[in-house]
């Protein structure tokens, strides 16, 4: 992950929390995890930040755990959500998380956080801790032409769907669009794969 970006979460993680938790509630993204992840299912909301995924995953039938990079969005959460089970990590490893151990996993609008070249071995370790017949939502904002740092230096990459596409082969994708974010109005790319059962 962009320590420039990590570095900027850390040190607003309040203020971030607080612009998430304002944000109109993201009916669009529940309704896919509604039609898609496997209820009931062990679920890992990977870059948890604010926890308000994970939160609403747990409380519909998904039991979740969230997992984030940024200490001070992991300490956010949990004075937010204490219910939740809060884990540090990182992608592109995901090192200490279980092979095959999650039948949902979300990676909402992290991806774009790491430098280009890092994104399909992240997409791969995504994979990886995805059980067998289990779902994988993924999804990026959308960057034209040239990487770029907003004001504070988070790092959003700009790179192109096909790799992504590719580190996922093997895996039935059942989503992949353009569309504009419910929640932030930003433009995104979403992913949903399922991964084989056997």
């Amino acid at each position: 992950m962009d320590q420039r970006t990590v570095s900027a979460y850390d040190h607003a993680a309040a203020a971030y929390c607080d612009e998430w938790l304002s944000q109109p509630p993201p009916d669009d993204l529940q309704r896919l995890w509604r039609e898609f992840f496997v209820m009931g299912g062990r679920t890992i909301d990977i870059g948890s930040g604010s926890g308000r995924d994970a939160d609403w995953l747990d409380r519909n039938g998904y039991p979740c755990e969230g997992l984030d990079v940024s200490a001070g969005l992991i300490a956010e959460a949990r004075r937010r959500f204490p219910h939740l089970r809060l884990r540090h990590g990182r992608l592109p490893d995901l090192d200490g998380l279980p092979d095959a151990g999650y039948d949902n996993v979300l990676c909402e609008t992290v991806i774009m956080h790491l430098p280009g070249p890092q994104v399909p071995s992240a997409v791969r370790s995504l994979c990886r801790i995805l059980a067998p017949g289990g779902v994988l939502y993924l999804s990026w904002r959308v960057a034209k032409g040239a990487d770029v740092r907003d004001a504070v230096g988070r790092l959003y990459s700009a790179f192109a769907a096909g790799p992504v596409r590719h580190a996922l082969s093997g895996c039935e994708l059942v989503h992949d669009r353009e569309e504009t974010s419910a929640s932030s109005g930003r433009r995104v790319h979403r992913l949903i794969a399922r991964k084989p059962a056997s």
